[in-house]
């Protein structure tokens, strides 16, 4: 008998502008109504928030300007259905606004034990597993679920033709 899974998530974005400056408004004023869209979503688990119900304080990476955005889903289906069908696709595509090109992986997924909650250091860890060796069961991308299909219609253009 398999054990009960989940997929867990980390993305990160370097902020071009301090959370304050004018050019993050749209960013910031509409992260609550995505935040909120993640957490009614058919298949969401659990994310990681801050007091103030985002996770825009946590600063694991010495970059200061380095966001995180942890999560888990029941599935992978779960997760692309939130990403590429919903208004977060519409944020999505507008990332190079509010956050600068990363040279790397800016996504990693991996599976945990149903009831996990993994910690930043963990899913730190992950990603770069993922920079340093690739896609494996330890740490993977869309690219490498064959599950995932909604990522290679729906998403929008990466920039400087990187894949999303």
């Amino acid at each position: 008998m398999n054990e009960a899974r989940h997929l867990a998530q980390l993305n990160i974005g370097r902020f071009r502008y301090p959370t304050d400056d004018p050019h993050m408004a749209d960013f910031m004023n509409n992260l609550d109504l995505v935040n909120g869209l993640a957490e009614r979503s058919t298949g969401f688990v659990w994310r990681l928030k801050d007091d103030s119900g985002n996770a825009t304080s946590f600063r694991p990476f010495p970059d200061p300007n380095m966001a995180v955005n942890l999560s888990v889903w029941e599935s992978v289906e779960a997760l692309e259905r939130f990403v590429w069908q919903t208004v977060h696709k519409r944020f999505y595509g507008r990332r190079p606004e509010w956050f600068e090109y990363i040279d790397g992986p800016h996504l990693v997924m991996w599976w945990v034990p149903a009831g996990h909650r993994p910690a930043l250091e963990e899913a730190k860890e992950r990603l770069e597993y993922l920079a340093a060796h690739g896609p494996s069961d330890h740490a993977f991308g869309w690219d490498s679920v064959p599950a995932a299909q909604l990522w290679k219609t729906a998403r929008c253009a990466a920039p400087r033709g990187q894949a999303a």
